[in-house]
């Protein structure tokens, strides 16, 4: 397999935190706007199903192995939602700050504050890859409807870890890809590729 790999996604702060955690064995994460690849649709229920669609797309368009991720904060008082509809939780016009008010405004009263991030990894060799590569994370903590912090992106602010007293959004990029879903199942993937 090429040491170059696509990430199925435009999103940056994906692509850098994937970046940092693939380096150390070599490989190279470009992300799929630098071969005009557009993002596939997530028409599915699953994580699992999009993260599948996603790396089938990008591997098919650009024929190189491809890398995705789905990934979502899912709060328990409200059965697991957002979910896979996370990064459009307020709708199709992608906005970390409306996503957030949304969820705050949908958590507002339930005594459950418990969520969690979950991740799941897919890398493809090709588009056609009948043994894709899977991997899962999961990260658990409260939300708190004040936001902390100045790092990470999407949720991070909201999301308390009661052990650390410490926001997602107050940690160094270090502890983050440590702890975090997407450093879970990374960790979990890189076994598989050693």
């Amino acid at each position: 397999m090429t040491r170059k790999i696509i990430l199925a996604s435009n999103n940056l702060g994906k692509l850098k935190e994937f970046s940092q955690l693939l380096k150390p064995l070599g490989f190279e994460l470009h992300p799929q706007n630098e071969y005009k690849v557009l993002e596939a649709e997530e028409p599915h229920a699953t994580f699992i199903e999009n993260a599948l669609a996603k790396a089938r797309h990008a591997a098919l368009l650009t024929g190189l192995p491809a890398l995705a991720d789905d990934s979502g904060i899912c709060a328990h008082a409200l059965g697991g939602a957002p979910g896979v509809l996370s990064a459009r939780y307020a709708g199709e016009l992608r906005s970390d700050e409306k996503n957030n008010q949304k969820l705050a405004a949908d958590l507002e009263g339930q005594l459950n504050k418990s969520v969690y991030y979950y991740c799941v990894l897919v890398l493809v060799r090709h588009a056609n890859d009948p043994q894709p590569l899977i991997a899962e994370g999961r990260w658990d903590g409260e939300w708190i409807a004040m936001p902390r912090g100045e790092g990470g992106f999407g949720y991070d602010p909201h999301f308390w870890l009661p052990t650390l007293n410490k926001t997602a959004a107050e940690l160094s990029p270090e502890e983050k890809n440590y702890l975090s879903h997407r450093g879970q199942a990374m960790r979990v993937l890189l076994e598989k590729l050693q």
